[in-house]
């Protein structure tokens, strides 16, 4: 059921519907986004960090890459260095009944990542999850008009983290371009969502997002093992990743972690040697031949499923 609030696009999730208004303008090329593929290619956006300074390497050609699906060498078709590029961020906030005593952390976070990282060329959105799915702010290039919802955010209800992600990752992200992030503040216990995790990370590889994760279960009493495991998996396997801060002056870190590393990226493509159409997990491995350095990328894509 699609609402309006003072020109504020509101979504609800409830038994498997999700509709969302007309988003202005979401086909259009983003400025400075020129790098384009044929639909059958594989785009796998890497992250390369020198193990010791943790900066990000610049100097690497195509000749230092390779890169394998599910064992199976395959030649780079496209390939740039791309930094500094526009960012569409959807930062998705848990405010189930799990975090009511650590909201008021999620909420300086929140804040705090937003006037770290977007800049005037970037876009985000923002949604909350509970029991539910609520989009409280389509994307805006001001923090500002996020930072009013944010305040206002109060907690209760289950955890449908899982839902959060297809539901954006879908409805949210398939259309746009450019360097797209899903930053997440959760404590990671899913206990409401009806899509599973399987459905939340095919989702995820097919809009190209990267999902990175800001961690409250260092704020509780106890840690929440599985909650960080689901994290973790989320998002390594999509090429972000999870932070586990124990106080909020170890924020800074991790949000500019998340900044360079969206910001400076190769972006390599190529067109998959096994063509079959079997819906099927695609494993994928990138190798450079320079030692003591770090990559991150997404670790697979599920093929199309031809339904015929």
């Amino acid at each position: 059921m699609l609402k309006s609030r003072t020109g504020l696009f509101m979504l609800f999730f409830c038994l498997g519907g999700f509709s969302l208004g007309a988003q202005e303008d979401s086909d259009q090329e983003k400025p400075g986004v020129s790098f384009r593929v044929e639909v059958e290619a594989v785009n796998v956006l890497v992250a390369v960090h020198d193990e010791k300074t943790g900066l990000f390497v610049t100097s690497l050609t195509v000749d230092d890459f390779e890169i394998y699906e599910d064992g199976a060498r395959q030649e780079i078709t496209n390939f740039s260095q791309q930094t500094g590029l526009p960012l569409t961020i959807a930062l998705c906030v848990d405010t189930s009944a799990s975090v009511k005593l650590k909201l008021g952390f999620e909420k300086e976070a929140a804040i705090d990542f937003l006037f770290s990282v977007v800049r005037p060329i970037d876009q985000a959105l923002l949604l909350e999850f509970d029991t539910g799915v609520t989009l409280l702010h389509d994307f805006t290039s001001n923090p500002n008009d996020l930072v009013r919802e944010i305040e206002s955010l109060k907690a209760g209800g289950g955890t449908s983290l899982y839902d959060a992600v297809y539901l954006v990752s879908e409805q949210k992200m398939m259309q746009e371009s450019g360097r797209k992030a899903l930053v997440i503040l959760s404590d990671g216990a899913d206990l409401t969502s009806t899509h599973t995790f399987e459905d939340a990370l095919r989702m995820a590889y097919r809009s190209e997002v990267a999902v990175y994760a800001i961690s409250t279960t260092r704020f509780g009493a106890d840690i929440d093992h599985e909650g960080d495991n689901a994290l973790k998996q989320l998002t390594e396997t999509t090429g972000g990743k999870a932070f586990f801060p124990f106080s909020t002056s170890q924020l800074g870190k991790a949000f500019s972690s998340i900044d360079q590393e969206l910001r400076s990226q190769y972006n390599l493509a190529y067109v998959p040697t096994n063509r079959r159409p079997d819906g099927t997990l695609r494993k994928i491995r990138v190798k450079v031949v320079r030692k003591n350095v770090r990559l991150r990328y997404r670790k697979g894509y599920f093929a199309p499923l031809d339904t015929d």
